[in-house]
């Protein structure tokens, strides 16, 4: 009897472990990359203060997501050295108590000397953390890519990804099989790089297999698995690549010449790969990454449309509906299997930040810091709420603990519909 009461305390211990790690919300988009919160009873209504348990001032300026684990948020961001109008910049890593706000601790990683120039939707600290629940791992393009305790100490530093950025940085880093990889893509150089999670050592290093007028993109990796065999989706400018994760070896592309500066990541889901390529003209496809090999992009593509197709915000797999967001504010959803669209909708205001889903709601997030809520319906648009905290806003949303982490211009806020004791 008493091994048997062991061994459901230790299942149930094993289950609530389980359960909180799902609702950690541990890199760009989510558990599952791809925006999607196992969460219900999300707030559909806020403003400065209704529903906001708290509103942090976060130091200096950033534009990556807030991740949570663990009972804590996690972000980036850069302070001028010295004087406010200092073009050198101190990237920070900063830890706040997810139920207080209270920051605790803010860590200088790297100092990045004067002369890098940004665009002005961009910041010095773009790049989204990671965590593996024991470790958090912060990347800022160029000037370097570092792991941390919880404890806000740095473990190990790496300068060795060098390229020429154009506007800074953005592309956020993914984890597989003991591998943090970062996709680099600059003026002079693209190529995607694997770290040692571990060490920080350089595992591998492959350069793009296209010459691209305009090479710099800032795209996030996915890791896929296609008939039991893991890929790693990179899309960069002229042609989105699958890698093995292992080694890095190509394993296919498809070629989209022209598109550059892409940035939105990929979606998975009905055996298809939807991928954004960027401006000038975006364009979606629909991949089938089954049995592809080489240059597949006259042989797998699917689908392919251009209306409506964000160059920023990344599209949102719900079933078997996409639901994309565009930068001009106009929201469409699409058959994913076929392409054909159901609808399409202006709800107005611009639009950077990529939309999340919880409990059958989309919410979107404008760069003006306007948060629309609308319902996951392919047979409609059927708007729940509109929402401001105020402030410029870029950063994606955060979901965990039944609650939206909204990072603006100066702050970070909580908001839910109850406060929690």
């Amino acid at each position: 009897m008493r091994n048997a009461s062991t061994l459901v305390i230790l299942l149930l211990c094993s289950a609530a472990f389980r359960a909180t790690l799902a609702d950690d919300w541990v890199e760009f988009r989510g558990p599952t990359g791809q925006g999607h919160a196992q969460a219900s009873g999300l707030p559909v209504h806020w403003t400065e203060t209704k529903n906001v348990t708290w509103r942090q001032a976060i130091p200096g300026k950033g534009w990556s997501s807030p991740i949570v684990s663990k009972g804590r948020v996690y972000l980036t961001t850069a302070v001028p050295v010295g004087d406010e109008g200092s073009a050198t910049q101190s990237l920070r890593a900063v830890c706040l108590n997810a139920r207080t706000g209270t920051i605790d601790w803010d860590i200088e990683v790297f100092e990045q000397p004067s002369g890098a120039q940004l665009h002005q939707k961009n910041s010095h600290a773009s790049a989204t953390p990671i965590t593996d629940g024991q470790r958090v791992y912060v990347h800022f393009g160029t000037h370097g890519t570092a792991a941390l305790d919880l404890d806000g100490h740095v473990l190990w530093r790496n300068h060795e990804l060098k390229y020429s950025p154009q506007h800074g940085n953005g592309g956020s880093p993914v984890l597989v099989d003991g591998l943090l990889v970062v996709s680099c893509d600059g003026t002079d150089l693209q190529f995607v790089a694997a770290l040692d999670q571990a060490s920080g050592q350089l595992r591998w290093k492959r350069p793009r297999s296209t010459q691209p007028e305009k090479g710099f993109s800032f795209g996030t990796p996915l890791v896929i698995d296609v008939g039991g065999r893991k890929q790693l989706i990179s899309a960069g400018s002229d042609a989105v690549f699958a890698y093995d994760p292992a080694d890095g070896s190509e394993i296919w592309k498809v070629n989209y010449p022209g598109g550059f500066s892409v940035v939105p990541r990929p979606v998975f889901g009905e055996g298809l790969l939807f991928i954004c390529t960027g401006y000038n003209v975006p364009s979606l496809l629909a991949i089938r990454p089954e049995g592809a090999s080489g240059d597949v992009t006259e042989s797998h593509v699917a689908w392919k449309v251009k209306k409506g197709v964000p160059a920023n915000p990344s599209p949102l797999l719900v079933g078997q509906a996409l639901y994309l967001v565009s930068d001009g504010g106009v929201a469409t959803c699409l058959d994913a299997t076929t392409g054909q669209e159901h609808w399409n909708h202006r709800v107005g205001g611009n639009y950077s930040a990529s939309p999340v889903h919880a409990g059958g709601k989309i919410y979107a997030q404008s760069e003006e810091g306007e948060g629309v809520v609308f319902q996951s319906d392919p047979g409609r648009y059927v708007e729940v709420d509109r929402n401001t905290l105020g402030e410029r806003a870029l950063a994606s949303y955060a979901i965990s603990d039944g609650a939206l982490f909204l990072r603006s211009a100066g702050h970070l806020a909580r908001v839910e519909t109850a406060r929690k004791n």
